[in-house]
């Protein structure tokens, strides 16, 4: 059995969806079930309407049009999704009635758009060949807390193995969503869609993960910055879950650990070059020579600098700052530390306010917001003599002053912090040291 997860790109216009199909229909001997997103820009948009509905701003139509456009366009019947775009009508409606959209309400409705895509999608398989049936990640027991936004998904007891062998034909499931214990549905973050597809590939002892994208693999750099970038054939899930974490948009960061877990080969292809071999991330690899294996980005973090000095030899100092971060769930990202003081970024703003003023009770906080994060990731690097200094050499030849840095324990990955305008320059930098 494999698992082939489907992204937005690989499911918004009709030509993709056609694609998909025969993608599909030349697996069918390998058992696949699929897991989809929702067309994409549907959950911008989603995202959008959950903001704007309670001041009254409920315009459903662009949604609407969108897909039954490309059901038009598929000669699929137009009133297919009536009832779940209906749903989202009311949705927004109510939100507007009292004026709020509580977490919940909102994940009810980030949910539509995948609900949407996977019975559009079963629909089109079924009619032209290849009988498929629409299946809510929920009902295939996918079961998570009431985080709402972020839902963490509960352990799997063999359920959702056991609700797939009832499935008829092609299981066409939809990513990024579950359910909490009482039967609400929650979303899983932002592009979740490719945890979803780990979750599912280790709850059924998956062959291999297949993550179909518009891109041939994972790139050596962002393409849209770096002229040169080209595709990485092979990493290690170490590399992988580090460039995620440094901002890599091919991978979700948390799909990696499922897949470790069972030592499940994921797979980043090309929805448009299907023959393209893209990349593929195992547990382990020989890689003599280079010692890079991509460079990454986050751009617009938050940098945090506490200087402390009466916690000087305080036990705890660290255990109240990460208190303070969990309360007001502000997620760290790289981290610098002395005895009284640290350096910190993160890339959510929500409770950035309450964060800060907690960290002022145990000393001076400042607070830039125009900062990036930059990370050169390969797993020779920590082989290397003298890596840091060619990286740090590099940049400053370019006149970039590097802000923070950082390497992770597990030593794949050199973590800095710059200004925002100097990244394209600092990516290309690093990409021609290291790339030629």
């Amino acid at each position: 059995m494999i698992i082939m997860k489907f992204g937005g790109t690989s499911v918004g216009t009709a030509d993709s969806v056609k694609s998909v199909l025969s993608i599909v229909r030349n697996r069918l001997d390998e058992q696949p079930v699929l897991v989809v997103s929702a067309l994409s820009g549907v959950t911008n948009r989603l995202e959008e309407l959950g903001r704007t509905a309670p001041a009254g701003e409920t315009d459903t139509a662009p949604l609407v049009e969108r897909h039954r456009k490309l059901l038009r366009e598929l000669e699929l019947p137009e009133d297919l999704l009536d009832g779940l775009l209906s749903e989202m009508a009311d949705l927004v409606r109510g939100m507007k009635l009292v004026s709020e959209a509580s977490p919940r309400a909102r994940d009810l409705l980030l949910s539509l758009g995948e609900r949407c895509s996977v019975r559009l999608l079963a629909k089109y398989f079924s009619d032209n060949g290849v009988p498929a049936q629409a299946v809510d990640a929920f009902d295939l027991g996918l079961r998570t807390d009431s985080n709402f936004g972020r839902a963490k998904p509960l352990p799997d007891d063999g359920r959702i193995a056991e609700n797939l062998a009832r499935v008829v034909g092609l299981p066409v499931v939809t990513g990024y969503l579950g359910a909490d214990e009482k039967g609400d549905i929650t979303t899983l973050g932002r592009n979740g869609s490719d945890f979803s597809a780990a979750l599912f590939g280790h709850a059924l002892n998956a062959r291999e993960i297949q993550v179909w994208t518009d891109v041939d693999g994972v790139m050596t750099a962002d393409p849209a910055l770096v002229a040169g970038a080209r595709s990485i054939p092979t990493m290690s899930f170490g590399e992988a879950g580090e460039l995620a974490y440094y901002g890599g948009k091919v991978l979700h960061p948390a799909t990696i650990q499922p897949a470790m877990e069972k030592s499940i080969p994921v797979r980043v292809l090309n929805t448009h070059y299907p023959d393209s071999p893209g990349t593929v991330i195992l547990q382990e690899y020989d890689s003599p020579g280079m010692p890079v294996r991509a460079i990454v980005h986050k751009p617009g973090v938050y940098l945090i600098n506490l200087v402390a000095p009466p916690m000087l030899q305080q036990h705890g100092f660290l255990a109240k700052v990460f208190n303070a971060a969990a309360k007001h769930e502000v997620d760290v990202d790289l981290v610098a530390t002395t005895e009284v003081s640290i350096t910190m970024t993160s890339d959510r703003g929500d409770g950035m306010p309450g964060f800060c003023r907690d960290l002022e009770e145990l000393g001076d906080v400042t607070v830039d917001t125009d900062h990036s994060m930059l990370g050169v990731v390969g797993q020779g690097i920590s082989r290397t003599r003298g890596f840091a200094a060619q990286v740090l050499g590099t940049l400053a030849e370019e006149d970039i002053r590097v802000r923070a840095i950082s390497q992770g324990a597990i030593k794949v990955a050199l973590g800095m912090v710059i200004n925002n305008e100097d990244l394209t320059r600092a990516v290309n930098a690093l990409h021609d040291r290291f790339f030629g």
